[in-house]
């Protein structure tokens, strides 16, 4: 293996050492960047209901982030994202986030659902089936289709009815649903008959020992009456709504006073106090809506500006909780933005190390295959050299011994033949390891004029002009002098071979041979050993 071999391999392994411990020193830097941090915890349905109703656009990013680091499937993901195209209070925004008309966020949602009523997971498990068919009686109902609206309350109905005891209050709910939905078919008898003995129902099972009130039952009798009221005011009859909505104001209040009572662990039930207090005066104001709406209709000016500033007040309470819940979101928004930058800034930064490493490596390869690739060529050509120098040596000496110098008569001979005879001379007598010798040489030694001298070396030899010629004796003889006489340097050789200058030697050997002087040398030498080592 040669020496640059040796030094080639040495940076190799010293660049990889060295990028490696790089790379260990930026991940000991970095291992708090990388390593998961507190905000992924952000990243759940859980954060997102809580801001979707004002804040559609940042609780779908959250779901999306939520299904990317693994928190959500992507089947629980579109369930979400179908409840937020379809409910939020801010239904004007996803419908521009969608690119679309009014109601395009409506047709989303249903979209969604109905590709994943399709989907094996789904029909495997019938509590994702009842979140998607609500969704789907939600999105029915806002978008006035009555017969869809019938349709997926009663396959909503026999989901519940599937999930059995548990999902009974459900079942109730969607009963108030269909209820409602014949009502607004036509069917108006049989629809309120409906709606009125699912009410019943609900308030008897409310009534009495609070061990039997649960907070389901509860939110299916609000939800029952609201549909009541709505089907009455479609049909002017405000005196009617007055008792149903003071009815809901009534049972609010007294969940609000022992919400111990209603406590059920159901998935409808608000999980903390916060969420509690913005449940009750969310339908309190709805409630306080119907009852202003009522009075204003009936003329009752009076009760009216008194049902009003009830409103106004929870307005202003609704507005500051959002304003907080807003604030807050931001917050969660900029932490989690941090984060991503952190672990974009750190990522980058391994990668930047990683392609510097292979950078080094693809070099020191490149590096090492290219001059063990010189190396070979340079060793061929060294070795085409010199089999040329010693076969055409052989030729010449066997030449001379076969017919002796004679001198021709110059004058009759032809130009090829003179220089023939003049070459013969010269390599015989070494007349070109004089550094002086040039035309006016030739010329006296053989006494030819000026004119005939440049006939015979352009037309009578390959060699354009005289000087090329004497380089090339020149430059073979002093590469015999390399390989015979390994002692002497370089600037020897030059001036032994007839060279003034050892640059310009340098310079006109690597021209013809295509090799330095030092390298054909050490080329030639190895050839020589390899072949007598046996």
């Amino acid at each position: 293996m040669k020496n640059s071999e040796y030094l080639s391999i040495v940076l190799l392994v010293a660049l990889s050492v060295g990028c490696t411990k790089m790379n260990k020193q930026a991940d000991t830097s970095l291992l708090n960047s990388i390593k998961p941090q507190p905000a992924m915890s952000h990243y759940t349905s859980e954060a997102a209901m809580d801001i979707y109703g004002y804040q559609p656009v940042r609780a779908l990013q959250i779901i999306d982030s939520a299904v990317i680091v693994g928190n959500l499937s992507q089947v629980r993901g579109d369930i979400f994202r179908a409840k937020i195209y379809s409910s939020t209070l801010m239904s004007v925004q996803t419908d521009s986030l969608l690119g679309g008309p009014e109601g395009v966020s409506l047709d989303s949602a249903k979209s969604i659902c109905e590709h994943l009523l399709n989907h094996d997971s789904i029909k495997g498990n019938v509590r994702l089936q009842y979140d998607v068919m609500e969704n789907l009686v939600h999105t029915a109902r806002m978008q006035d289709d009555t017969l869809g609206w019938m349709q997926r309350s009663r396959e909503l109905i026999d989901v519940c009815h599937q999930i059995g005891e548990d999902a009974e209050a459900d079942a109730l709910r969607t009963e108030a649903e269909l209820g409602a939905a014949l009502y607004a078919a036509g069917q108006q008898e049989l629809g309120m008959a409906k709606l009125d003995s699912v009410i019943s129902v609900l308030e008897n099972s409310l009534e009495g020992d609070d061990m039997k009130k649960s907070f389901s039952r509860l939110d299916a009798l609000i939800i029952a009456l609201k549909r009541k009221i709505i089907l009455f005011s479609r049909q002017d009859l405000d005196a009617e709504t007055l008792p149903l909505a003071r009815q809901i104001i009534e049972r609010l209040d007294d969940y609000e006073q022992h919400p111990e009572a209603y406590h059920d662990g159901s998935h409808r039930e608000p999980q903390n106090d916060t969420k509690r207090e913005d449940y009750i005066r969310f339908y309190r104001s709805q409630a306080q809506n119907f009852i202003t709406a009522a009075y204003s209709s009936l003329g009752e000016q009076g009760n009216m500006i008194e049902a009003f500033n009830k409103i106004e007040l929870a307005v202003r309470e609704i507005t500051a909780r959002e304003h907080i819940a807003r604030y807050n979101a931001l917050q969660q928004q900029m932490e989690a933005e941090r984060q991503h930058a952190i672990i974009a800034r750190a990522n980058l930064t391994i990668l930047s190390f990683v392609i510097l490493a292979l950078s080094f490596f693809a070099f020191a390869i490149v590096f090492i295959v290219k001059n063990r690739s010189i190396n070979r060529k340079n060793h061929l050509l060294a070795m085409k050299n010199a089999d040329a120098l010693k076969y055409k040596k052989m030729y010449l000496e066997e030449k001379r011994a076969q017919a002796p110098l004679s001198v021709p008569d110059l004058d009759a001979i032809s130009d090829e033949q003179l220089f023939q005879y003049i070459n013969e001379v010269i390599l015989h007598e070494r007349l070109f390891l004089d550094p002086k010798f040039e035309r006016q040489t030739i010329m006296d030694r053989f006494q030819l004029t000026k004119e005939r001298v440049g006939a015979v070396f352009s037309k009578g030899s390959a060699h354009a002009k005289l000087t090329s010629y004497v380089q090339q004796l020149r430059l073979e003889y002093a590469a015999k002098l390399l390989v015979e006489q390994p002692d002497k340097n370089i600037v020897q050789i030059a001036i032994e071979s007839g060279f003034s200058s050892s640059t310009y030697f340098s310079d006109r050997f690597r021209q013809h041979f295509g090799l330095s002087p030092t390298y054909y040398r050490k080329n030639t030498l190895t050839n020589n050993e390899d072949s007598i080592t046996p």
